[in-house]
């Protein structure tokens, strides 16, 4: 796979990971952890058919024999699922998603700690620039409602994915390592947990369609994918690319939620775009001269 097919198709994993939020939007009464149990439980529900017609026997072998890097990003992908619905009960939406923009400035320290990758100067300036993009986006709403719980939580989440791409890389350069079965780990933990602070569960037939379609195409496929792309992408890159997912949230709720965003949302949103456009157009540079 070359790069650029693989950043393409990062782009298409943060086009279905975005669609949670404007989807969300039409629930008519699940909320909370049980938007979280019912997602998990589809992710789960859709995996498990899935990997064993494409590994057979082998997803159980995989499970039994898995080392400490499968259950790790695992648990990590628990933490995901999980935790971004529980510092939405705690603090707005806009503080969670400021927090979370840390994620790909984490993600670098850990490749640099633990790997041992070093980033161009470049993509440590659309790093910050990306994230300083997010921060601005929401810094008008970000005040109201500040709860350090959420806060804390929304951090566990940036944290969760930070070592989850750097896990995913580490596996990928081992290539013996088959991390597909994490997935499946993570939304099985992610329903288990949240079950109890789900119950009674409240959901319509609607809601229940909803969210199947969110355990499929908005967790699922794409976190499938992605794990695919750790192989050809590195960690920072996946974490500064999954910024795209704040871009088309904010897209999607205002040509199907009728949310109208200000001035601040598209000039922050310009921001995030133009670093990630900036950060490909040299690094695709970099690779010409390298082959040259």
């Amino acid at each position: 796979m070359t790069h650029r097919r693989a950043m393409l198709l990062m782009v298409l994993v943060t086009l279905l990971w975005s669609i949670a939020g404007v989807v969300t939007r039409h629930l008519e009464a699940a909320r909370g952890f049980e938007v979280t149990f019912w997602r998990s439980f589809f992710t789960a529900l859709c995996l498990l058919p899935g990997l064993l017609a494409a590994k057979g026997h082998g997803l159980w072998n995989s499970l039994r024999q898995g080392d400490r890097w499968l259950w790790m990003s695992g648990v990590c992908w628990a933490v995901m699922f999980s935790a971004f619905m529980l510092a939405l009960t705690l603090t707005s939406v806009a503080n969670v998603l400021v927090v979370m923009a840390l994620g790909p400035l984490v993600t670098a320290l850990f490749s640099r700690i633990f790997l041992g990758y070093d980033l161009p100067g470049a993509t440590w300036v659309a790093i910050m620039l990306a994230s300083c993009g997010v921060a601005w986006m929401f810094a008008g709403e970000a005040g109201p409602g500040f709860s350090p719980a959420g806060a804390l939580v929304a951090g566990c989440v940036a944290l969760a994915g930070a070592a989850n791409w750097t896990l995913l890389q580490g596996a990928g350069q081992r290539r013996r390592v088959d991390m597909m079965p994490a997935v499946l780990i993570g939304a099985c933990l992610s329903a288990l947990s949240s079950l109890p602070l789900a119950w009674p569960v409240t959901a319509s037939l609607h809601d229940v369609g909803l969210l199947a379609l969110l355990g499929v195409v908005q967790l699922a496929l794409p976190c499938l994918l992605v794990v695919r792309l750790s192989r050809e992408l590195p960690a920072a890159e996946i974490a500064l690319l999954g910024l795209l997912e704040v871009v088309f949230g904010v897209t999607w709720a205002w040509l199907w939620g009728g949310e109208t965003p200000s001035s601040q949302v598209l000039s922050g949103g310009l921001l995030v775009l133009s670093a990630l456009a900036a950060n490909e157009l040299l690094g695709f540079r970099r690779r010409q001269a390298a082959a040259a």
